[in-house]
């Protein structure tokens, strides 16, 4: 059998902690209910007999403690809330031990901001990641030597695992179950959950948050002047010569504190307002796209499809809500 352990970090989702335990025991039954013998051992692993969540509304009790577990074959790291910086400290007991067990040959899975943890062993250095998009900004300034992947729901590197935000952590699983089973397995365990089973961008529900959380003051400046002219036709050099620094200079500087190029900058603040508008208002992908600065229909929708994961006519039916007519 495969041993699977569910980690209960302190400050820990709760769902992030049932829901991989719920759905593999319910594939252990799926395998039973076609004539094979179950594959999964499942067990919950603290460093305490009792963990206490959500200010302690939830109390959640380990199989195993952590020195009980000799060896496993998969580990989860579940999602956690609040303070990442106070979550990290109180969880510090879990890394050496997910170390060890990584180097005795065990799988590691995070979901969601479990990634935090997870990045922490030092084992992702070098190797691509996934997190809840909202805190990307924050786990590159803490880990650097790890590549986070923008927008991917999925990342398997090498035997170590990492989700998207909140509940695109069930495609992980799903993904875990299809390589530890088979396809038709894993299409069951989506079925009976209701899951999509091969969506691979968390892309539409991104939003981007302005990047400011830097000192320069400089390129605040030319931030402040994208986001209050995204209409416009604005240029680096238009940028450059208003702050009298050097194209070369400036888009160095920017980059360094934004973690994106100027262009790649402009765009997103183009394309969230438009996202915005399509969200609220009726106006037509042509309306729009004039709106938010964009004069080529080929460009706009490119440039629309390669941060959202979708194109404009896709985004609106997905998140535009017709107002019902009233008869009367």
């Amino acid at each position: 059998m495969k041993h699977v352990s569910i980690l209960i970090p302190e400050t820990a989702v709760i769902e992030a902690i049932a829901d991989p335990r719920y759905l593999f025991t319910a594939v252990n039954e799926f395998l039973q209910a076609s004539g094979k013998l179950p594959l999964f051992k499942v067990e919950l692993v603290a460093m305490t007999r009792e963990v206490k969540l959500n200010n302690n509304l939830f109390s959640v009790h380990a199989d195993k403690l952590l020195h009980e577990v000799e060896r496993t074959d998969l580990i989860f790291v579940p999602a956690i809330s609040g303070n990442v910086g106070y979550a990290m400290e109180a969880n510090q007991e879990l890394i050496p031990w997910m170390v060890k067990q990584h180097a005795k040959g065990a799988e590691v899975a995070s979901l969601c901001l479990g990634a935090f943890l997870l990045a922490s062993t030092g084992l992702l250095n070098g190797r691509k990641c996934s997190t809840h998009w909202l805190f990307a900004n924050q786990f590159r300034e803490m880990f650097p030597d790890v590549e986070l992947v923008d927008g991917s729901i999925i990342t398997d590197a090498q035997g170590l695992y990492s989700s998207g935000g909140a509940n695109s952590y069930w495609n992980l699983l799903l993904y875990l179950v299809e390589k530890y089973t088979d396809r038709d397995t894993a299409i069951l365990a989506a079925k009976y959950f209701a899951i999509d089973i091969d969506r691979e961008s968390q892309l539409a529900f991104m939003m981007f948050q302005g990047q400011k959380g830097h000192e320069d003051a400089k390129i605040k400046k030319a931030q402040e002047f994208i986001d209050g002219n995204y209409q416009e036709r604005i240029t680096v050099d238009q940028l450059a010569d208003m702050l009298a620094l050097g194209r070369r200079s400036f888009e160095r500087r920017f980059k360094s504190a934004t973690k994106n190029t100027v262009i790649e900058y402009i765009q997103r603040v183009k394309i969230e307002a438009a996202k915005r508008s399509f969200e609220s208002s009726r106006k037509n992908i042509t309306e729009v796209m004039f709106d938010v600065g964009y004069t080529d229909t080929k460009s706009f929708r490119d440039v629309f499809k390669k941060i959202t994961g979708l194109t404009p006519i896709e985004y609106r039916n997905k998140y535009h809500k017709a107002v019902p007519v009233l008869q009367v």
